[in-house]
């Protein structure tokens, strides 16, 4: 312990500040004049040199000077202080840093600064790959076999069972040279063992698939012996489906349940499909209690539908009927987790499946489901919510066009209470309004309305009947009750307006309209009724424009567009009219009235080429019209094509051979062109004129006759007179002027003065304006010629 303790040492009794004026001679600034080194610094460039050392005293490194010999010697500073790393009375003085880390004053001096050593060039090119090698060559053998065993399983999946076996087996090969390689490189407990568990089990698995039992099973047997493979015990599933499949039914029983015992509680799925396995196998023995045993088991820990049937099915084998009971009160317990509307939708293209679904939608068992449902609502304190359920059953008969189970269903409600009788009513009344049957829906329309004065449907649908009767003025009032009792029930506020048209009130129907359009911003009915209105109203520019924002909403309706031409075309603008007729023929090619009109237009413009493809589409629309076919053959004769003008007259009279027009222009043809077959064309066209004198002389003595008869013709006809004047001054009809065929004694370049009125009923002209029926809360945008809403159907 001593040897720890120093002990202070004993000095002479010196004076206790002797070395106090001590000092070290490298501050002594007196002696500088007797400094060689420091004078020849003075006088000479030497002091001007930069420093060997830092600014800071006591941090310069001095390197020793090797001799020949050996010996170093240590250099001192030019003021004569010792430098770092000197030694001085056998103590070396400490050694310091003269360069701080990515940074030195030499890098200022002449280059940039590259922290990241980019200047150095690129990288030196990386050693090739040595092919050769063995370990390059087993891993390119690994890659391969991992291959052949995804299309091994690609080939299985597309149906292809040999070709996935032929990879499988090719795989197999393939392992077993890579691990005879691998051994040969590198220790045995670096082999993959992975790739062999995989390789091996697609090879058992397409030998079962392909039918080869046998060979499948030493496979299986191969991966399940070798304990290195770990959790290979559950291969014992497959083993006893394979046994299964050979009614071999003890050896699956036994791998079935040697597989249970190794696969750990935590798996509850799996033990349970095994579980089920069991049952089934235990089932086709014949072993029904056994069976019974595993399938309350699997209802207990976790039921399904399958355990569930396979339940009932032992218990129908034994004959015990009580429990057969219990287990289908278990089974329709089990929750199917899917929606009431999905579940008899197939989720595969399976036709068996389809089958039986289509089989089980309306089955008695589907039926009892849903009267059971009704039944249970009535008896409960939702009864309102029983009543909404049969009005929506009726809605849905509709929607499938069943109208008479969704009268018989409506039908049901005329003895409940009002609210629910006047809504039922109400329906009843706008399906007997759709099939025209106007005393019917008049009757449950009065029905409604006294049930519940108050519901504007109702109105509406009575005010409808009375619109349908020609009682416009009452129909009103039934539409006015119900917009005060409702004013958001837009069918009262449409069918208003239709009724002040019917009325000629306009500026009343117009100011309706607008309202509604406040309403329904893009509804295209009513854009087509405001437009209708300020047509009738002679304000063609305001109709245009109303038209203009129809077609927006709905840019490929043929009639909005042919309706906007025929506006164009009484105010003069040929181009716009074209451009829109264009429009109506491109979208659809069959109006009669729109071709005609483009077929004048090209004759009027001197295209009588362009003009013939319209008429011959009106020719094949109505083939029973002689003038169509006529204006193909005069526009024919128009373009300076005679033979084809006078192969389509010949045409025409082996269809129409009375037709007089027609033999005129075979006639001066024949006699220009110098055929033969004039005279035989002049005979029948002498006939024909001569038997339509006669017919003419008779229909003149008859009138002379009887001149009350004839009165009455003249007034008859007077009256059809007076109507068309009427319809034509209110632009509900166009006529298009076709310049006629020249008569037989004028030449072909001369324009004849007479004309044909091809006249036409215009698509949006004149037409039973049909009242909307109140059962609807949408509006139909896409049929808006029939000036009606859509009629869709909402319970009350």
């Amino acid at each position: 312990m001593m040897q720890n303790v120093h002990l202070a040492p004993e000095t002479d009794e010196d004076d206790l500040y002797s070395g106090y004026n001590d000092y070290n001679p490298t501050y002594d600034t007196e002696e500088l004049e007797n400094d060689t080194a420091f004078q020849q610094a003075v006088r000479t460039s030497h002091g001007r040199r930069p420093p060997i050392t830092a600014k800071i005293p006591s941090t310069a490194v001095t390197r020793p000077i090797a001799t020949g010999y050996g010996s170093k010697t240590s250099l001192t500073s030019s003021v004569g202080r010792p430098l770092t790393g000197t030694i001085q009375d056998g103590v070396s003085r400490p050694m310091t840093a003269v360069r701080a880390a990515g940074f030195t004053k030499a890098a200022l001096r002449g280059s940039a600064f590259d922290p990241l050593g980019q200047s150095r060039g690129p990288a030196p090119p990386l050693e090739a790959k040595n092919e050769d090698s063995p370990e390059e060559k087993i891993r390119q053998l690994e890659k391969k076999v991992n291959e052949l065993v995804e299309e091994s399983c690609i080939a299985n999946s597309c149906g292809d069972l040999k070709l996935a076996l032929e990879k499988a087996k090719d795989a197999g090969r393939k392992e077993r040279v890579l691990v005879r390689q691998r051994e040969q490189v590198t220790a045995p407990e670096n082999i993959n063992l992975d790739l062999t568990y995989s390789v091996l089990f697609n090879l058992a698995s397409q030998y079962s698939a392909n039918e080869m039992y046998a060979e499948a099973l030493n496979t299986y047997q191969v991966i399940v012996k070798n304990k290195m493979f770990s959790n290979a015990g559950r291969l014992k599933v497959n083993m006893g489906n394979i046994y299964l499949k050979q009614r071999n039914y003890s050896k699956a029983i036994k791998f079935y349940r040697m597989a249970l015992d190794q696969i750990p509680s935590v798996h509850k799925e799996m033990r349970i499909k095994i579980m089920q396995n069991i049952g089934v196998t235990f089932i086709k023995t014949g072993q029904y209690s056994d069976a019974i045993n595993s399938f309350e088991h699997i209802m207990s820990m976790a039921p399904n539908l399958k355990a569930g049937f396979n339940l009932i099915l032992s218990y129908f084998a034994v004959g015990d009927r009580e429990k057969m009971k219990k287990a289908f009160q278990k089974l329709i317990a089990v929750p199917l987790e899917i929606d009431e509307d999905d579940k008899y939708i197939s989720p595969s293209d399976d036709p068996h499946t389809n089958l039986v679904i289509e089989a089980i939608k309306n089955d008695h068992l589907r039926q009892m489901e849903h009267e059971r449902c009704v039944e249970v609502v009535k008896a409960s304190q939702y009864v309102e919510l029983a009543n909404d359920l049969e009005i929506n059953k009726a809605v849905t008969y509709l929607r499938q066009k069943d109208f008479n189970q969704a009268v018989e269903t409506l039908k049901m409600f005329e003895k409940k209470d009002s609210r629910v009788k006047s809504a039922a009513a109400t329906n009843l009344s706008f399906l007997y309004y759709l099939e025209n049957e106007f005393a019917q829906a008049s009757s449950y329309a009065d029905l409604a309305v006294n049930s519940d004065r108050y519901n504007p449907s109702a109105l509406t649908n009575k005010g409808n009947t009375v619109f349908a009767n020609g009682d416009y003025e009452k129909a009103a009032e039934f539409y006015k009750e119900a917009l005060r009792n409702d004013s958001s029930c837009t069918e009262a506020l449409y069918n208003i307006g239709l009724t002040y048209k019917k009325l000629n009130r306009l500026d009343e129907a117009l100011d309706c309209f607008l309202k509604l359009h406040a309403i329904l911003r893009n509804s295209a009915q009513v854009l087509y009724q405001i437009a209708n209105v300020y047509e009738l109203m002679e304000d063609p520019n305001q109709a245009i424009e109303w038209l203009m924002q129809l077609i927006s909403v709905v840019p490929t309706d043929s009639r909005a567009l042919s309706k906007l031409g025929e506006l164009y075309d009484g105010e003069g603008d040929k181009s716009q009219a074209f451009q829109y007729y264009y429009e109506s023929y491109r979208y659809f090619p069959s109006n009669i009235g729109v071709i005609e009109w483009l077929g004048a237009y090209y004759i009027d413009t001197q295209f009588c080429e362009k003009a013939i493809q319209y008429f011959e589409r009106a020719s094949l629309i109505q083939p029973t019209q002689v003038k169509w076919q006529l204006m193909v053959a005069s526009c024919f004769r128009r373009s300076g094509n005679y033979q084809k003008a006078l192969d389509t007259y010949k045409d025409i009279h082996r269809k129409f051979p009375e037709n007089v027009e027609c033999l005129r222009f075979l006639v001066r043809l024949c006699t220009d062109i110098g055929l033969k077959e004039v005279q035989e064309y002049a005979t029948k066209l002498k006939r024909l004129e001569k038997m339509k004198e006669i017919k003419e002389q008779r229909i003149k003595s008859g009138r002379n006759g009887s001149g009350g008869s004839r009165s009455k013709r003249e007034g008859s006809a007077g009256s059809d007179s007076g109507q068309n004047c009427s319809a034509s001054s209110k632009g509900e009809r166009l006529s298009a002027k076709l310049r006629a065929l020249p008569g037989t004694n004028e030449p072909y370049e001369s324009s004849s003065n007479k004309e044909i009125d091809a006249s036409y009923v215009d698509p949006l002209g004149p037409q039973i304006e049909r009242p909307k029926t109140a059962a609807k809360k949408r509006i139909d945008e896409d049929d808006f010629a029939d000036e009606e809403l859509g009629d869709d159907l909402l319970p009350e």
